[in-house]
């Protein structure tokens, strides 16, 4: 695993970790707690419909009584993502997770800004989910704190009842039950071998693109194209901008010029999984690629929506470079091109 390659990923997970957050925070600010709650919910339910018993054999859960293997499920899937979570198991239907804090979708300040019904729509999405899926009545799930909520990490058990539990009833809120400490040498481990450091490292990658490969097109469905649009492309530029020096260090390029910023583009695309094309076109530079690995599989979208994903490179071409300008173009054989030229009038 060579080393540029290596810090290509890792740039390509803290961009989009964090234009996730972004957006979370963009729907609550420009819309609503509840609106950001309601797509919260959907993408959590989406992903878990999707990824939820797909991943059960490879993760070696599938021999485990079902509240162990819920929450191991969640403790695996996120440490494989990169995500500091906990696990304890009380008993074969009692076992517990917990996500101390720092929270790694909501990091630094940011966390501030997320209300507490956000947090609960992730739960409603999938954790209240998993007894439906695994097709056991009477899996719940217990929330016993939320981070948001001032409380000592995103925390509670899954506990299997004898009797079906109700469908309103497979998550519930207690706050105030004291979760066990957590031993790592009793917590469950990966099959031996499935898990190297190079494959770990692009699942990290690829758990951090996955939220807004799922999220965008919610997005667009839910809200509709002007206003998804609106929202996508603020948090994509902001975030873009913000981070745009660091991304930038990361990836090894000065950023600076047509050529500069192309460097920091190309490294992203790289990092993603993708083989982009690169040539020059008068005093710019164009940026071009077959296919994307963020697009695959998202079926027909509006072109808003690519327009919404590619503002996050407009936003790193501005913060790089105020005088240049990146222009995105689309077209239905999957080809991405981008442009990158000088701008006629300066960004202040």
């Amino acid at each position: 695993m060579s080393d540029l390659a290596s810090r290509q990923r890792q740039a390509v997970a803290h961009l989009y970790h964090t234009v996730f957050t972004g957006l979370i925070l963009t729907v609550v600010t420009r819309r609503s707690a509840g609106d950001a709650a309601r797509w919260i919910e959907a993408l959590f339910r989406t992903q878990h419909e999707a990824k939820f018993l797909s991943s059960f054999e490879k993760l070696g859960l599938s021999d485990m009584p079902p509240a162990v293997a819920a929450a191991a499920y969640h403790y695996h899937s996120n440490r494989i993502g990169g995500v500091d979570v906990e696990f304890m198991r009380e008993s074969d239907r009692k076992a517990w997770v917990r996500f101390p804090p720092p929270r790694w979708i909501y990091p630094g300040a940011s966390i501030c800004g997320i209300p507490s019904e956000v947090s609960r729509g992730m739960l409603r999405g999938w954790y209240a989910r998993n007894g439906t899926s695994m097709g056991v009545a009477g899996l719940q799930f217990v929330c016993t704190g939320q981070t948001v909520d001032a409380q000592a990490g995103l925390m509670g058990y899954f506990i299997e009842h004898d009797a079906p539990v109700a469908a309103d009833a497979r998550l519930v809120f207690r706050p105030g039950e004291v979760a066990p400490l957590f031993d790592p040498e009793q917590a469950p481990r990966l099959p031996d071998g499935m898990w190297p450091a190079e494959r770990l490292e692009k699942a990290r990658r690829n758990y951090a693109m996955e939220y807004l490969r799922t999220g965008l097109p919610l997005l667009f469905s839910m809200f509709g194209v002007a206003e998804a649009l609106h929202l996508s492309r603020t948090a994509g530029w902001l975030v873009g901008v913000q981070l745009a020096r660091a991304i930038a260090e990361m990836v090894g390029a000065d950023g600076s010029g047509p050529a500069g910023v192309a460097d920091v583009i190309e490294a992203l695309m790289t990092g993603e999984g993708d083989s982009p094309e690169r040539r020059s076109e008068g005093t710019g530079i164009v940026l071009s690629r077959e296919s994307s690995r963020f697009l695959q599989g998202l079926g027909e979208q509006p072109p808003e929506m690519y327009q919404g994903w590619s503002s996050i490179y407009a936003g790193i071409a501005a913060g790089c470079d105020r005088f240049l300008d990146l222009r995105a173009l689309h077209y239905h054989d999957g080809r991405n091109i981008y442009h990158i030229n000088l701008l006629l009038s300066p960004i202040n």
